[in-house]
């Protein structure tokens, strides 16, 4: 429970309180005075009796006129009352005043939170408070977004019924490198949407991504059992259509590479990293020895809004000791920003080397990650032994010196020289 709510809460069972306090304690002074004053009418008539009994005795007051005076003392009298029983009367109504505060002050504030836990939606507001709070923290401070990302599963799997919190758990622990994490996540994303069959597709699609990059790029059985989910409920889920064509393109089917990414194509030809996909496609066709189409080479050719241009370049002492065949990964990422998935990714060979090219939205891998989104990126290019988008040792590496500034225009190309090899 957030503070602020619990505060907003103590102020408004306090108010309560009063409004039911008041009146028992109002009531228990105007019948107290009410008390006071039958007392003192009952003193002055039992002394006003006193004295027609001395004048009786004394003999100034005959028969008649010691009665007749008796009876219009009596009749005057509101409310001739007994001590004992106006005792009993302020006793009675004290404990029953005390009674009832007691009641309330126990009861209203334990009813509040018991009717509050049951019907009342906290664990929305808790979860939506705490997804705000992912969404403005900066991607360098981990240790934020690790211990906000553990409050968000907590209160997700107290009330899972959330896709949006499933997704931004999934997002998150992509971006915090905690594939199994993620994929654990959007499996639980998938039971939330369950009604909807496209949504549990992706669901599934993006488990299987998550699981691809924890098992760095090796398509093992939870990685293929996730890709027939998605794929039983939609055919055509790009997540498992992109997975499908790296593993055939790293076993060399290459043509079977071409058909699942012009798939992507077709069916989603505004998605993210439709860049990236197309440069895959011109790559397995010059694998084939064959001219990609024309639209590939139109379409890669196409800028899209804000971007850096850079020029890759191997050392001359290492090109001796690099494959033509070696896959080329191009990653820009945030400046001052380490963790998490890049914000633009382009996939390349080492037989392309030199190579400029511009990074754009179109080499983005999510809609809510975009180079056009910040106004600096660091860009690093990796030549990868294994093909795997994760670094290992014995991969070739270079990055540029200083931020270089996101832009519309067509600058002049900033140089990347890929001149170490990674030990550990």
């Amino acid at each position: 429970m957030t503070d602020t709510f619990w505060i907003a809460a103590t102020v408004l069972i306090i108010l309560a309180l009063s409004f039911v306090l008041y009146p028992v304690f109002f009531h228990r002074l105007g019948a107290r005075k009410q008390t006071d004053l039958k007392n003192q009418n009952l003193m002055a008539y039992r002394s006003r009796m006193k004295e027609l009994d001395s004048e009786y005795e004394a003999g100034i007051l005959d028969d008649e006129n010691y009665r007749q005076l008796k009876e219009e003392l009596a009749g005057s009298m509101l409310d001739d009352v007994p001590e004992q029983e106006q005792v009993r009367t302020v006793i009675s109504g004290r404990r029953s005043a005390m009674a009832v505060a007691l009641v309330s002050i126990l009861l209203i504030p334990a009813a509040t939170v018991y009717l509050y836990e049951r019907w009342g939606a906290m664990d929305r507001v808790e979860q939506f408070i705490t997804m705000q709070e992912m969404g403005a923290t900066d991607g360098s401070r981990q240790a934020q977004m690790i211990e906000l990302s553990g409050q968000l599963r907590e209160r997700l799997e107290a009330s899972p019924d959330n896709p949006e919190g499933w997704a931004m758990l999934g997002r998150t622990y992509m971006r915090l490198e905690q594939y199994d994490d993620a994929a654990w996540a959007f499996r639980q994303l998938a039971d939330s949407v369950n009604d909807d069959d496209r949504a549990e597709a992706v669901a599934y699609g993006l488990s299987a991504q998550a699981l691809f990059f924890g098992s760095q790029g090796a398509m093992t059985q939870e990685v293929t059992a996730a890709i027939e989910q998605a794929r039983q409920l939609n055919p055509d889920e790009v997540n498992a259509l992109g997975l499908l064509g790296i593993n055939a393109f790293s076993q060399q089917n290459y043509r079977e590479a071409i058909e699942y990414w012009e798939r992507i194509e077709t069916v989603a030809p505004d998605h993210p990293q439709i860049g990236s996909i197309r440069e895959g496609i011109r790559e397995a066709y010059t694998r084939l020895g064959e001219e990609p189409p024309a639209s590939v080479a139109e379409a890669e050719a196409e800028a899209s809004g804000a971007g850096v241009t850079v020029r890759v370049t191997l050392a001359e002492d290492l090109r001796d000791q690099v494959p033509a065949d070696t896959t080329l990964f191009l990653f820009a990422r945030e400046a001052n920003v380490r963790q998490g998935p890049p914000l633009a990714v382009a996939r390349l060979t080492a037989e392309q080397l030199p190579v400029e090219i511009r990074l754009d939205d179109r080499y983005a891998m999510s809609p809510q990650a975009t180079i056009s989104s910040v106004d600096e990126v660091v860009v690093t290019a990796r030549l990868s032994r294994s093909g795997s988008v994760s670094a290992q040792a014995g991969d070739w590496q270079g990055s540029t010196d200083l931020p270089i500034a996101v832009n519309e225009g067509q600058d002049a190309p900033v140089a990347v020289v890929i001149d170490q090899q990674l030990i550990d």
